[in-house]
């Protein structure tokens, strides 16, 4: 995880995001945690995802050790069902508690709105929608939140750059080699193309040999 951090930290990104939870044991985790602080230095943001992998009470016991790191955020601690649980790390932890990628549509996200205490929320495009997507960042201006949405960034630019709200784009460059013309990624930011709709083509080659015959 490290090698990766630096790799991304050399290409001028901003923030880099790590594992825990499905790793090793809590006190690998506090670790890595630790390792990566000392090898990015103070000037990248650490973001922790924990892909669900905790209980409510696991989550605040590590939330509080890792803010001595100076962490960014901690991301869908617990089942994306537990709502409560969500509500009661987020009140007791200083750092952010992120979350929504796993929930269909704003419906499922009702509950962060009805009870504000996620200042950003991750929507995934697969769930819904880049309209749906737009409904979920304005419902969420008016509480004050900010959108981070799931992957896909060549798809998500396109979102952010028309929305008030819009915080960080995520790449793990998953797609990258699909694209005829891809959106490059530049000094950690990257730019909405002014081609027609999302600017997107798929190689022909892609389309040869990824297609579903009869």
């Amino acid at each position: 995880m490290i090698a990766k951090a630096l790799h991304y930290k050399e290409r001028g990104y901003k923030a880099i995001k790590m594992q825990v939870a499905h790793t090793a044991d809590l006190a690998t985790d506090l670790d890595n945690v630790r390792r990566m602080r000392e090898a990015l230095g103070p000037d990248i943001d650490i973001m922790i995802d924990v892909n669900m992998g905790w209980t409510a009470d696991i989550a605040i016991a590590m939330g509080r050790k890792f803010q001595d790191y100076n962490i960014y955020w901690l991301e869908e601690p617990v089942v994306p069902d537990d709502f409560a649980g969500y509500l009661r790390i987020a009140e007791a932890l200083d750092l952010r508690v992120v979350g929504g990628e796993t929930h269909f549509t704003r419906f499922d996200l009702k509950p962060f709105f009805e009870n504000p205490r996620l200042p950003i929320l991750q929507p995934d495009p697969m769930r819904g929608g880049l309209t749906e997507l737009r409904k979920i960042a304005t419902v969420a201006d008016t509480w004050g939140m900010t959108i981070a949405p799931h992957l896909f960034p060549e798809l998500n630019i396109q979102l952010l750059a028309s929305i008030p709200n819009g915080l960080w784009i995520e790449d793990m460059g998953l797609a990258e080699d699909l694209w005829v013309d891809p959106v490059p990624v530049v000094n950690g930011f990257i730019t909405a193309p002014e081609r027609p709709g999302h600017g997107l083509a798929f190689k022909p080659e892609i389309l040869r040999d990824c297609a579903v015959k009869d």
